[in-house]
């Protein structure tokens, strides 16, 4: 079985109906698509850009030679330049290093960041999978607003440590992959997974780990069902309690579901509803380490 492949008018009717729906915040890189999805948010938004808090991230290249990092100081201002005219727009509002380079120090190019602060290229600086050290050291250059990892009800590594140092230095917390990867829509079915699908190599989605991990899903539905909800609108209700400084983000490629994940701000969790549900799918029951490219923290970890 082959993944579907993405239709530009579907995805522009997409995020347009995203704006509809009051979704005030989009998220693209330089890296999907190659350039081509910041292209396509550009048209989408054409005419609505004051409806829209724009974050971009660079740093994740893709070229003949594949896939490599590129935290250059000297490359950044050009980086920008050539999201600015994909986005057809004069200022990104969150710009995000989408991984640190290990070749150069975060602070050095955090510093060529500032700069495009400065010149009103950009107007908020962002790092994505930073450990804390390179947290702390990109705050001592220039405020940063917001950090995005992964972080979900299944994955709640980071609470270990960049959360924390993030509610100390002030920063906003992004979640990406807020839904599991697609585990916690509560509609991924067990089995083979399909040609070209990123998760065939993350262990969360194979084996007895899959098993594990559908078995506590379907124990989040009689919660879910409480609320009239979904074990998806469940999960983002569940980010979105843990502080109001975080913002998920959540990806589809479906207006249903667009409308699905949208109206999760309207669950409402209360204090005996988040202590039931750590009871139900407590941070033990699942299983399996997480897979992604150049990231920090993959294994499980004991909770404190």
């Amino acid at each position: 079985m082959d993944l579907p492949r993405a239709d530009d008018a579907e995805s522009t009717a997409l995020i347009r109906r995203a704006l509809d729906l009051g979704v005030t915040m989009l998220d693209t890189a330089q890296s999907y698509g190659s350039g081509h999805n910041e292209t396509l948010i550009g048209a989408a938004i054409h005419g609505r850009r004051d409806e829209v808090l724009l974050a971009s991230k660079f740093g994740i290249v893709r070229d003949d030679d594949g896939v490599h990092l590129d935290g250059r100081p000297e490359h950044v201002a050009g980086f920008c330049d050539a999201s600015l005219r994909r986005l057809g727009v004069d200022t990104i509002d969150l710009y995000y290093l989408h991984r640190v380079d290990p070749a150069v120090p975060v602070a050095d190019t955090v510093g060529a960041m500032a700069e495009l602060v400065t010149a009103g290229k950009v107007r908020h600086l962002g790092l994505s999978e930073v450990n804390v050290g390179q947290l702390e050291q990109a705050a001592a250059v220039h405020p940063i607003a917001a950090v995005q990892f992964e972080w979900s009800i299944m994955w709640r590594e980071p609470e270990d440590d960049v959360i924390p140092a993030a509610d100390r230095l002030g920063i906003g917390l992004v979640p990406y992959s807020p839904l599991g990867r697609g585990m916690l829509t509560g509609a991924l079915p067990a089995g083979a997974t399909a040609d070209g699908d990123f998760r065939a190599t993350d262990p969360r989605f194979a084996g007895p780990h899959l098993t594990a991990n559908l078995v506590v899903v379907d124990a989040l539905r009689e919660l879910a069902a409480d609320h009239d909800a979904t074990v998806g609108q469940l999960a983002l209700a569940w980010l979105l309690a843990q502080s109001p400084r975080v913002v998920p983000i959540p990806g589809t490629r479906r207006v249903t579901r667009l409308a699905e994940n949208a109206a999760a701000a309207r669950v409402n969790l209360s204090a005996a509803d988040l202590r039931r549900l750590d009871e139900i799918a407590p941070r033990g029951a699942w299983a399996g380490d997480r897979r992604s490219f150049a990231a920090h923290n993959l294994t499980r970890t004991a909770p404190a």
